[in-house]
C-alpha cells in the first residue's frame, strides 16, 4: 500500500499509479464503513479547503463540504463570479494566496481549452494540494466514485463488460470529462470497455491511445463502436450519458443539427433488454430525464445511480484525507 500522499495534486487519475488508486479505494471503503457506524473521523481537524466553482454543482460541492466537515475541517465555498478573477486576477496569484490561507484548493473549471490549463497553472504555484472538481478534460472525482461503486457491486472487475454510451440531451453542451476519465481508468482494473457514440462525438485521439495502453498493461480492453445496440448487447454495466462535440466542434451552441440527428440515442427498457440480465445502469447525474434515459430505467431495478452518487462523499473524503493529511 502506498502511504505518502501529503501535498499530492489530484488533477487526473492518469497521473496516479494503480497502487495509489488502490489506496484511495481502501480509504474510501474504510470511511464509508465509519460513516455507516457513526464513528467520528477527525483526520483533518481545523484544516481549511477552498472550493472554487466556475460552474454550478450539486453532488461535487456538497460531497466536498459535507466531507471536510465530517473530517473535522472547514470548506470555504468560492463562487468565482464574486472573486477578483472576474477582474483578471491570474491563476498564479490566486493559488499562491489561497495556499497561504489554508490546506487545500479544489476547483471546477469546465471551459473548453481553458479548464485543465487553469488547474495546472494553479498546481504549479500552490504550496498545498490542488484537487480537480471537474475540468474540460477530466473528472477524477467522478471516475473514482464510479470505480468504487462497481467494485462494491461485483468484487472482481476483471473482464466485466462496461459500455460507456453517448446519449441525447439538450440541457447544456456537457464536458467530455466524465467519459474521458472512465475510459482511461476502467481498463486499468481489467474491464472490457466499449465506447459508443455517433460520428462527430469523438474523444481526443491521445485519450483513446492512452486508454488502449492502459488496457494492454492491465489486461482490459477498449473498443469503439458507432452502433448503439452493439454497445448494449451483453453489457454488465451501461453508462449512457451525453457529452458535447467539443473535439470536432468547439462552438458553445447547445442544440445543433448533429445533436438533433441523434435523438434516438436514448437509454430505454428495450435497449436494457439487450444487456445481461443483471445489468447495472449508472449515470454521474444529473440525468436529462426523458432525453438521455427513460424514467422506467433510471428509477428501475437495474439503476444504481444513488449508490453511485453517495460514493462521491466517501471518495471525496479519501482524497482530502490522503492529500491534505497523512505524512
Amino acid at each position: 500500500m502506498q502511504t505518502i500522499f501529503r501535498g499530492k495534486h489530484f488533477i487526473t487519475l492518469q497521473e496516479w499509479t494503480k497502487e495509489e488508486i488502490d489506496t484511495l479505494l481502501d480509504v474510501s471503503f474504510d470511511l464509508k464503513r465509519d460513516f455507516a457506524m457513526g464513528k467520528p473521523t477527525p483526520y483533518l481537524k481545523y484544516k481549511t479547503i477552498f472550493l472554487m466553482f466556475f460552474e454550478q454543482s450539486t453532488r461535487t460541492r456538497n460531497s466536498m463540504e459535507a466531507g471536510i466537515a465530517q473530517l473535522g475541517g472547514h470548506a470555504n465555498y468560492l463562487d468565482t463570479g464574486t472573486m477578483q478573477i472576474t477582474h483578471g486576477e491570474s491563476a498564479k496569484d490566486t493559488a499562491i494566496i489561497l495556499s497561504r490561507f489554508g490546506h487545500g484548493i479544489a476547483c471546477r473549471n469546465c471551459f473548453w481549452g481553458i479548464g485543465n490549463k487553469y488547474l495546472r497553472e494553479m498546481a504549479a504555484w500552490s504550496t498545498v494540494p490542488v484537487i480537480n472538481l471537474q475540468c474540460d478534460m477530466y473528472h477524477p472525482m467522478q471516475a473514482l466514485a464510479d470505480l468504487m461503486t462497481i467494485k462494491e457491486k461485483v468484487g472482481d472487475m476483471r473482464h466485466l463488460k462496461v459500455s460507456i454510451i453517448w446519449a441525447y440531451a439538450t440541457t447544456h453542451k456537457k464536458p467530455i470529462s466524465v467519459p474521458v476519465s472512465q475510459v482511461l481508468l476502467f481498463p486499468r482494473y481489467g474491464m472490457d470497455v466499449t465506447l459508443a457514440f455517433p460520428e462527430g462525438y469523438d474523444l481526443p485521439d491521445f485519450i483513446i491511445e492512452q486508454a488502449k495502453q492502459n488496457a494492454q498493461k492491465y489486461g482490459g480492453s477498449v473498443r469503439i463502436t458507432h452502433d448503439m445496440d452493439e454497445a448494449y448487447t451483453d453489457a454488465d454495466v451501461v453508462i449512457p450519458k451525453n457529452w458535447g462535440s467539443w473535439v470536432k466542434n468547439p462552438d458553445t451552441k447547445v442544440v445543433d443539427d448533429l445533436l438533433e440527428a441523434n435523438r434516438s440515442w436514448k437509454c430505454t427498457r428495450e435497449k436494457m433488454a439487450l444487456a445481461s440480465k443483471d445489468v447495472m445502469y449508472m449515470h454521474a447525474l444529473p440525468a436529462d430525464r426523458g432525453n438521455e434515459v427513460e424514467d422506467s430505467v433510471i428509477d428501475g431495478p437495474h439503476s444504481i445511480v444513488y449508490d453511485e452518487a453517495e460514493n462521491r462523499l466517501h471518495t471525496a473524503k479519501a482524497v482530502m484525507t490522503l492529500t491534505m493529511g497523512g505524512k
